[in-house]
């Protein structure tokens, strides 16, 4: 199916000034970075936790772990079968008990993707804190989730998509808001 696009939303530029803001946010946040770590949901969330980590070493002088998390096999909307096809790897190569997690992601949407997330991450022991960082939260929640870091609101409609693009999987850092076009 291809799609239209409506609106280009973010740019670069856009993205950087969020993505820093919102670093900003976390480190006024948390008086103790020593004990955050970063989980990336797979795939575009380990890409903005790298982003924000390099930049809390920045500003900071603290180097915080980035790992990756695959929820394939927490959701809830996918067969075994299907999951068996697409899983991949969760790399986190630090202990998650006692630390403060921040989740990240890119589109806020159903709050489905977080419950899974939060599911897999408590499998791995038990944190102090799980907050979450959204590039784009687009509202229509079907589960009690906010995140605590919100690059932009982005009001949508259901029948539309966003669609985060980042140069190191996209070649560009842009957000789109785009449309199905059925074709005939």
């Amino acid at each position: 199916m291809k799609e239209k696009i409506k609106a280009k939303v973010m740019d670069s530029r856009k993205i950087r000034r969020a993505v820093h803001r919102m670093t900003t946010e976390i480190i006024e946040r948390n008086r103790n970075l020593k004990n955050l770590v970063i989980v990336g949901i797979r795939t575009r969330g380990i890409y903005l936790g790298k982003k924000i980590s390099k930049l809390i070493k920045e500003l900071e002088k603290v180097d915080i772990p980035v790992g990756v998390l695959d929820i394939t096999l927490y959701r809830d909307d996918f067969s075994k079968i299907e999951a068996q096809h697409m899983v991949r790897k969760t790399e986190i190569n630090f202990s998650v008990a006692k630390k403060d997690i921040l989740l990240v992601d890119d589109v806020l949407f159903t709050g489905r993707t977080i419950r899974a997330a939060m599911d897999s991450l408590i499998d791995l022991g038990r944190p102090k804190s799980i907050q979450l960082l959204v590039l784009i939260d687009r509202g229509h929640r079907e589960l009690p989730i906010r995140a605590d870091y919100v690059g932009k609101f982005l009001p949508t409609s259901k029948r539309e998509l966003v669609q985060v693009k980042l140069k190191e999987i996209d070649n560009c850092d842009e957000v789109l808001i785009t449309e199905p076009i059925k074709l005939k």
